[in-house]
């Protein structure tokens, strides 16, 4: 982590959104902009966007800790997913200031299994929509299941859980 940490407040400029998250890494959301092309025919955001918006946020959360793709296309890994689900809460509209999270909602300890959960806010207060998805990592050449590298498991060790989060075998 020194590593990554040292490259990135030396480069700055390349890692903007990274910065704004060392502060507290227990805790992770990123704002989100609402494009015109994001919204359907009656003028609200489609629901396959919401998803897009979890991916986004799950990338940026594995990037601010060092979890680059860089990083997992060297060492031959990536997530999978096995499930995606979305509850639609309200209606998100071009005007709206977006925030998305990320915590843990259950995990095997050695980080090879996973569920997380990403809350999409709008204006700040109101819960717009709850993403729940169940992941794990998987060898990209052998196209086989794997237990995460250290860092990997160091990061979802530290990430925020929910309040009723446990660990699974």
């Amino acid at each position: 982590m020194y590593f990554f940490l040292t490259k990135v407040l030396n480069n700055a400029e390349q890692y903007p959104f990274i910065l704004f998250y060392l502060a507290d890494m227990s805790h992770f959301n990123i704002p989100v902009e609402v494009r015109w092309s994001d919204l359907d025919p009656n003028f609200h955001v489609r629901h396959s966007i919401y998803y897009d918006y979890g991916a986004l946020c799950r990338i940026r959360f594995l990037a601010a800790n060092g979890i680059t793709a860089q990083f997992m296309q060297t060492r031959q890994f990536g997530p999978v997913l096995f499930r995606e689900e979305c509850v639609f809460k309200k209606e998100l509209q071009l005007t709206d200031k977006l925030t998305i999270d990320l915590k843990l909602v259950k995990a095997r300890k050695d980080g090879s299994r996973w569920t997380m959960q990403h809350q999409i806010f709008k204006n700040d207060e109101i819960l717009a929509a709850v993403l729940t998805l169940d992941g794990a990592w998987m060898d990209v050449r052998k196209r086989k299941l794997v237990v995460p590298s250290q860092e990997v498991q160091e990061t979802f060790a530290q990430a925020e859980k929910t309040a009723g989060f446990e660990w699974i075998e």
